[in-house]
């Protein structure tokens, strides 16, 4: 008999459109949760909306998913639209903040734009969210889960931008779970390896590009359903961090232990592509 850990709790979801972010969306409505889904294309997240309304699970109330369209980087947006989630779902129980992108290219090529907007979208869309959700979080001693990366605690060149911005949210987690804590209320930190999702195919203003091939090897890159399941039990053992993938786990350990092992390798390793095979 499957278990339902997350039955009557409603969760919600940004960035929920493709790769992380739906895969959780998936995983925590198989799992019992109500979610509420939110992610800047419409399409992507109304089909998900009706895939999970669709499983007709008797014991779930429905809605099971309700989806809304928002631009996390954008004031007002994400707030709007979680108010509009917040009317059909209810209080929020637990949120994972899921929506990024990855600003590639070499610090000295980029522009004081680039890392404004890398940060827009990155760090404080993930503030937006939750100031926006701090209110349910506290009455109902919820559970708060930043998405961030091995990038949180390592600096690969070429992702100068995407590795400040995930910096920043592992700073934050840090302090927001011990402030939090005190209220009652769990910060989660997921920080996940290579994974296969459209991240290496968005350019530099976050877009997705379908044709772009993906320039790491599949081998190396964790199926988003794993992050999934781990971020699911980490968010019920309210776990300070979980670090996804043997891959991930070694760049942290090295990190932590033998950096300067660590920096030989990222200075031996060859760049990654831009999205369309562009150094």
């Amino acid at each position: 008999m499957k278990t339902a850990p997350f039955l009557g709790q409603r969760v919600l979801i940004t960035g929920a459109s493709s790769g992380i972010g739906a895969a959780i969306a998936l995983h925590l409505a198989d799992l019992g949760a109500r979610v509420g889904i939110i992610a800047r294309r419409s399409e992507r997240i109304a089909a998900l909306e009706a895939r999970i309304n669709s499983l007709g699970d008797p014991v779930v109330e429905a809605p099971r998913a309700v989806a809304a369209v928002a631009d996390v980087s954008r004031d007002g947006s994400v707030e709007a639209a979680i108010d509009r989630i917040r009317a059909k779902l209810g209080p929020i129980d637990q949120v994972v903040a899921c929506a990024g992108y990855d600003q590639f290219g070499d610090f000295a090529s980029l522009t004081i734009a680039d890392y404004r907007r890398q940060l827009e979208t990155n760090v404080f869309g993930v503030l937006r969210t939750l100031y926006a959700v701090l209110g349910d979080l506290r009455s109902r001693r919820g559970v708060f889960a930043v998405v961030g990366s091995v990038s949180c605690h390592l600096s690969p060149p070429g992702h100068t931008a995407y590795s400040m911005s995930k910096h920043a949210l592992r700073a934050l987690a840090e302090a927001a779970r011990i402030e939090l804590g005190r209220e009652g209320v769990g910060v989660v930190l997921v920080s996940p390896g290579l994974v296969s999702t459209e991240i290496r195919k968005r350019g530099d203003d976050g877009d997705y590009q379908a044709g772009a091939p993906d320039p790491l090897p599949a081998w190396l890159q964790l199926p988003p359903e794993r992050v999934a399941r781990a971020a699911a039990r980490a968010m019920l053992r309210r776990k300070a961090e979980v670090v996804v993938g043997f891959t991930g786990r070694l760049a942290v350990g090295l990190a932590r232990l033998c950096p300067w092992l660590l920096r030989l390798v990222l200075r031996l390793s060859p760049p990654v592509p831009r999205p369309g095979g562009v150094p």
